[in-house]
C-alpha cells in the first residue's frame, strides 16, 4: 500500500501517524532512545485494544465460542451447561448473572486435557477462516496499522517487543509471530497450567490444564509476570486501559529516554468510540483522565491516525 510521510526530515517514518504532538513525541523517543544501552531496549504492548480491535468482543472470546459450537454439535448434552448454554444462545443477561470469570473458566475447561500443539493449531485455524463481526475485514487485518509500524520502527532502532496481554498466553503465542513478528517466549499472558506426564510408551507428554497459574494478566501482575518472565523493565510501554496502568507507570519511572503511550478509542466512523476498561480490576477513574495526569503520550484514533487498519 502506497503511503505518503509527513515531510519532517525523517523520511517514512510513521506514515500512517499524522502530524501533531503525540507523532512529534513518539518521533522524539525514538531520536533518544539511540543514547540507551542495548539491554535497556524493551518495549512492551498490550495487544487487545492495543495491537488489534477489542470491540465488540474480544478475539479470544470468539475463539472459544466457535470451539464450543463445535465441540456442542458433537456433543449435545455440552448445551445443558449454564455457562455453555448462554453462550450458544447469545443470553446476555444469564452471562451477567454469571459473572465474566465463570464463563472464562468454562470456556477453558473445554481444552483441558489437550496437548499444546493442537491448542496452537486450533488457534491457527481459527483465526485463518474468522471474520470480524462488524468490520467487514478478515479478524486478522484487524490489526492497527500505525502500531505495526511504530513496532517495525523499534525493531530498526534494535528494541525486544514483547506482547504483554490480559488475554491467554498460548492464543496470542499461536499468532505472535506471524502478526507482530513477535516469538512466542515474548508473549506475557494471563497463563495455566500444565501436566506433565508419560504416554504409553514412556514418552514424556505435556497436556493442558482448567486452572490458571496465578492471577489474569492485568495491573501490577503485568509488571511482576514482565520481570518473572523477561528479566528487566521496558523503557516503552502501550496500552489502552487501566489494567496496563502500572506497566506504563513502571515503564517511565527509570533513567533515560523513556515513554508510555495510551490509544484513546475515540473513532466511531472507522472502529469504535468507548473509554477502555479493565477486564478483571476496578477503576477509580477513566485511563484517559489518568493519562492527562500522569503526562502520557495519547494516541487519539481520531486525530491522530491518518490510517487505522492495513488495507
Amino acid at each position: 500500500m502506497a503511503r505518503t510521510a509527513p515531510d519532517d526530515g525523517h523520511g517514512t517514518l510513521l506514515p500512517s501517524w499524522r502530524p501533531g504532538v503525540t507523532r512529534d513525541a513518539l518521533v522524539a523517543f525514538l531520536d533518544a532512545s539511540s543514547e540507551l544501552p542495548p539491554e535497556r531496549r524493551l518495549a512492551c504492548f498490550d495487544n487487545d485494544g492495543t495491537l488489534w480491535a477489542e470491540r465488540p468482543t474480544y478475539a479470544q472470546l470468539d475463539f472459544f465460542v466457535d470451539a464450543l459450537g463445535r465441540r456442542a454439535e458433537a456433543d449435545p448434552l455440552l448445551a445443558d451447561r449454564a455457562e455453555y448454554a448462554a453462550l450458544l444462545t447469545g443470553d446476555t443477561a444469564a452471562l451477567g448473572e454469571l459473572g465474566l470469570s465463570r464463563v472464562a473458566m468454562a470456556l477453558v475447561e473445554l481444552f483441558d486435557g489437550q496437548a499444546p500443539e493442537a491448542f496452537t493449531a486450533e488457534v491457527r485455524d481459527f483465526m485463518s477462516r474468522a471474520d470480524h463481526a462488524t468490520l467487514r475485514r478478515p479478524l486478522r487485518s484487524a490489526l492497527y496499522l500505525p502500531m505495526l509500524e511504530l513496532l517495525d520502527a523499534l525493531r530498526e532502532r534494535g528494541f525486544t517487543i514483547s506482547v504483554v496481554t490480559g488475554g491467554g498466553t498460548e492464543f496470542v503465542r499461536a499468532v505472535s509471530s506471524e502478526l507482530y513478528g513477535v516469538p512466542p517466549e515474548l508473549v506475557v499472558g494471563t497463563a495455566i497450567t500444565y501436566a506433565y506426564a508419560r504416554d504409553a510408551r514412556g514418552r514424556p507428554t505435556l497436556r493442558r490444564s482448567a486452572q490458571l497459574d496465578g492471577r489474569p494478566n492485568e495491573a501490577e501482575v503485568k509488571v511482576s509476570n514482565i520481570q518473572a518472565q523477561l528479566g528487566r523493565a521496558p523503557v516503552l510501554a502501550a496500552g489502552n486501559s487501566g489494567g496496563d496502568r502500572e506497566m506504563l507507570e513502571w515503564a517511565t519511572s527509570g533513567a533515560g529516554p523513556s515513554l508510555a503511550l495510551l490509544v484513546d478509542h475515540d473513532d466511531a466512523d472507522r472502529e469504535f468510540a468507548y473509554v477502555s476498561a479493565a477486564a478483571t480490576v476496578a477503576e477509580t477513574e477513566p485511563v484517559t483522565d489518568v493519562a492527562r495526569t500522569l503526562g502520557w503520550t495519547v494516541a487519539s484514533m481520531r486525530r491522530d491516525w491518518a490510517t487505522v487498519f492495513p488495507s
